[in-house]
């Protein structure tokens, strides 16, 4: 038996995810992890070019992360700033997400 390849689409956060960018991000996102099949695929959020991220930047990401757990997928979040490694550490939601270095 041949194991299924795994699907990874990517999406690139805005420069501040917080009150004015959460809704349109967590849309974009949710579309993306609904146009991708349940089981093994895999979302990467990449956070190299946001440098804020609040608490509604923070809600927004744990929307996407529960839209993709019903669905059996995985959320990747790529060069998060170490504020936000803290904070997801803090609220201890870091095990929620993995976390990927930045691309080199």
């Amino acid at each position: 038996m041949v194991p299924e390849t795994q699907i990874i689409r990517e999406l690139t956060a805005p420069a501040s995810l917080g009150l004015d960018t959460r809704a349109t991000f967590r849309q974009a996102a949710v579309g993306v992890l609904e146009e991708m099949p349940e089981g093994e695929s895999r979302l990467v959020i990449d956070l190299s070019a946001t440098r804020h991220v609040d608490s509604a930047g923070l809600g927004a990401l744990m929307l996407v992360q529960r839209r993709a757990g019903e669905r059996r997928q995985r959320v990747t979040l790529r060069s998060a700033s170490e504020e936000l490694r803290f904070l997801l550490m803090l609220t201890k939601l870091d095990d929620l997400f993995e976390l990927e270095p930045k691309q080199v």
